[in-house]
């Protein structure tokens, strides 16, 4: 169905893939603090999977029934990234991005006046910056500088959060390197201590009052304890005199870390905005509680769509447009859960039933109780 196709096809190429020469971009060290992040402190790489997955899927939805089934089967089959299939797979790693680093690029790759995959672009080759006070550029980065995108208008590219006057967005990680490290180090510290638990040291004291060869002694006791020790079975230890065995370490108290662990793990729920239930914290919260903490996570969701939307309004408009097609479109996002369906249905109930009441009102009859359960 696509316009301008020619009777040979071109080869397909991306322009945001950057040279392989190594440069040191703006922001590299940063983003490869947020990667270790991520591979450092599960919690935090869960809940970044936990908000890819809870923000949902999509249908676009046409005026026109027959383009609207002919884009969602370009949705569901458009090539990602050489190794995926479909949009869904696409906005999950663009999104992953978005959180991860504050600022996601993409690319709709077109060949023979058609699209033929969609790709998402490595920061790390890219340089994004304000060109005007109103417009930003994407800039591929090569050996000898930076250069702009040949097809501008083929380049997906959004900001989570950007300072005024920035095109550099925000990663919701920014502010955790601080806790993440006071985490580790606790952690750390209680491995050591475990280690030196499992792998116990003894201090063997002898007195050698009234021994001449006192040296001589010493060193029959050090190699008896070293054999005794030093098999996997029980052995014993045969001393004469005044000998007293004692734990290294065994007077020391161990610290508490629960109560340093939560804090830490506290501020990191918090600002990655997902209730503590969703990431097996079996913290004591009411169910009321939950229920408010998950209100909340819609909210952000909601908040997250609205950036992602633009970007596959985008997509669609130029799916629809090289295929002959008006680009009128909406995008019309799944429900987050099932509750969300429920209080949906009592809400359209109780708007209906004040309706009735007002109108049996004033007719002088009141209907019937019931209710959605």
């Amino acid at each position: 169905m696509g316009f301008l196709k020619k009777g040979k096809k071109t080869a397909v190429s991306v322009q945001t893939q950057g040279d392989w020469a190594p440069v040191l971009p703006v922001a590299a060290g940063e983003r490869g603090l947020y990667r270790a992040l991520r591979e450092q402190v599960p919690i935090i790489d869960a809940a970044i999977f936990k908000l890819v997955r809870l923000v949902g899927g999509f249908r676009a939805l046409c005026p026109d029934r027959r383009a609207e089934a002919a884009l969602a089967r370009f949705l569901q089959t458009v090539p990602v990234n050489g190794m995926n299939r479909g949009a869904d797979s696409f906005i999950s790693t663009y999104f992953e991005q978005l959180l991860t680093y504050g600022n996601a690029v993409g690319e709709i790759v077109v060949a023979d006046g058609e699209i033929r995959a969609l790709y998402n672009a490595a920061l790390e080759d890219l340089e994004i910056r304000l060109v005007s006070p109103l417009e930003s550029g994407v800039f591929v980065v090569r050996s000898t500088g930076t250069e702009p995108c040949r097809y501008p208008e083929l380049i997906l590219s959004s900001a989570l959060n950007p300072p005024p006057g920035s095109a550099r967005g925000t990663s919701i990680l920014k502010s955790l390197p601080f806790v993440s490290e006071v985490l580790l180090r606790i952690y750390r510290t209680i491995g050591i201590n475990w280690e030196r638990m499992g792998n116990v040291r003894f201090a063997v004291t002898c007195k050698n009052e009234g021994y001449v060869n006192a040296g001589d002694r010493a060193g029959q006791l050090a190699e008896e304890w070293s054999r005794a020790m030093r098999g996997p079975g029980v052995s014993d230890f045969v001393a004469v005199g005044d000998v007293s065995i004692r734990a290294i370490g065994a007077d020391g108290q161990q610290m508490e870390s629960d109560v340093p662990v939560r804090q830490m793990l506290e501020q990191i729920v918090a600002k990655l905005g997902v209730p503590p239930f969703l990431l097996g914290l079996s913290w004591s919260s009411t169910e009321r509680m939950s229920s408010q903490q998950a209100d909340m996570l819609t909210s952000e969701l909601t908040a997250y769509r609205r950036i992602l939307e633009p970007v596959l309004l985008k997509i669609c408009r130029t799916w629809l447009r090289l295929n002959g097609f008006s680009d009128a479109v909406e995008i019309d996002w799944d429900e987050i859960t099932m509750q969300d369906e429920v209080d949906h249905a009592n809400a359209a109930y109780l708007m209906a039933r004040t309706a009735a009441l007002e109108k049996e009102g004033r007719a002088g009859r009141l209907p019937e109780e019931g209710g959605v359960q």
